[in-house]
C-alpha cells in the first residue's frame, strides 16, 4: 500500500509517497506522541522490520499523517495501530522542526506536532509487532541519564525532542492544549 503524506515540494504542500519523502529529504509533517503515568514516560522500541531506525528506543509512537489527516486524527490512529490504545486525552504541546540523518540514505526532516496523554487506570497495552519490538516505563531523568550513556540505543528524534524540547513534553495542563 502507498502511503501519501503531507511534504513541501517547490514551496507548497504536496502529497509525497512516505519513502520518497526521506529518501529526498522533504520537509514533511509528522506526529509524535508520549503517554505519561506520573513522572514515567511510556517508550517503544522500534521493531527490526521498520525501515529506519530499527531496533531503537523512541517515543510511545510516532508517524506521519496521511494526505488530508488532522495531526489529532493521526496521533489517534497511530496509538491504536502501534499499540492497541484508545480512549486517551491526548494534548497539543506545540509543534518541532528538525532534521536528521536515520540511515540507509534516509532523512527525516519533520515539522512535528507533539502529543501528550495521560496514562488511565488498567490502561491494556497490545503492541503491534510490526511495529513495536517492546515497550518500557522509565522516568524522564533515567532517559536522559541513558541517552547521555548509550545515544546510539535511541532514535534521533527523541534526542531532539529531550534536548530541545521538553517543556512540551512535560508542560502542566494550563501550559497546553486540550483537544
Amino acid at each position: 500500500m502507498t502511503i501519501m503524506i503531507p511534504a513541501w515540494v517547490a514551496g507548497r504542500l504536496t502529497p509525497v509517497e512516505k519513502l520518497e519523502a526521506h529518501r529526498r529529504g522533504l520537509r514533511h509533517k509528522a506526529v509524535s506522541v508520549f503517554v505519561l503515568r506520573g513522572e514515567q514516560i511510556l517508550l517503544q522500541r522500534r521493531a527490526l522490520g521498520k525501515y529506519h531506525t530499527p531496533g531503537l528506543w523512541t517515543n510511545t509512537c510516532c508517524t506521519h499523517p496521511h494526505w488530508d489527516e488532522t495531526g489529532l486524527d493521526c496521533a489517534r490512529r497511530r496509538l491504536d495501530e502501534e499499540l492497541g490504545l484508545s480512549g486517551l486525552t491526548l494534548r497539543r504541546g506545540g509543534q518541532v522542526e528538525y532534521r536528521a540523518d536515520v540511515g540507509n540514505g534516509l532523512v527525516e526532516h519533520e515539522v512535528v506536532e507533539i502529543f501528550t496523554a495521560q496514562a488511565i487506570p488498567r490502561m491494556t497495552l497490545s503492541p503491534n509487532l510490526h511495529e513495536v519490538m517492546d515497550l518500557r516505563w522509565v522516568t524522564r531523568f533515567e532517559l536522559t541519564q541513558e541517552i547521555a550513556a548509550t545515544p546510539r540505543r535511541f532514535t534521533p528524534w527523541l534526542k531532539v525532542y529531550l534536548a530541545n524540547h521538553a517543556h512540551m513534553i512535560f508542560a502542566k495542563e494550563p501550559d497546553v492544549e486540550r483537544l
